[in-house]
């Protein structure tokens, strides 16, 4: 029997999940019947959270969208390599999002590898929205460091979660 169910894997850190991530998984969960959002170990990028409090930091985040869509989208941890877990999971595709001419540049050699690795699994890009564009973890992070607002960038949980990890942070940096 054919498959006939689409499945996309969108992978990350999502450390910490922003706004921009939202947007890729809303509307990618809009063109596949079952969306797998990988969050991944990535120990090598330091993140704020732990694997557990970023995978539970996604799934309130899903848990927020009502659209009646919520039902195909799953959040799994994963430490393996992308496309292995992609395999584990049945997916047709992989998700990712494109914010500028950088991100491209990084995507498609990642995209030439993993098509190497499995060229039955597809790459499907979709562009940030405008309102999007310049989002990114690593700069939510900085400017949360430094005292800035970001509520622009993440909701307003994430935000409370980022700027409570500062706070538990300040004193060790200040005795260090």
């Amino acid at each position: 029997m054919a498959k006939t169910e689409r499945v996309g894997v969108y992978p990350g850190t999502f450390d910490p999940t922003t706004n921009g991530h939202m947007d890729i998984i809303k509307r990618g969960a809009r063109v596949l019947d079952r969306l797998v959002i990988g969050v991944a170990v990535n120990a090598g990028k330091g993140p704020l959270f732990s694997l557990d409090e970023r995978v539970e930091m996604v799934r309130d985040e899903i848990a927020a969208i009502d659209d009646g869509r919520v039902g195909v989208i799953e959040v799994k941890p994963f430490d393996s390599l992308l496309m292995q877990f992609a395999e584990t999971e049945n997916a047709d595709c992989i998700l990712r999002g494109l914010r500028a001419v950088s991100d491209f540049d990084y995507e498609f050699q990642m995209a030439g590898m993993n098509a190497r690795l499995n060229p039955e699994i597809e790459i499907l890009f979709l562009m940030a929205s405008e309102t999007n564009q310049f989002i990114a973890s690593r700069l939510v992070k900085e400017i949360a460091a430094l005292g800035g607002d970001i509520t622009s960038f993440v909701s307003p949980t994430v935000a409370q979660r980022v700027n409570e990890s500062f706070r538990r942070l300040a004193p060790q940096a200040v005795n260090e």
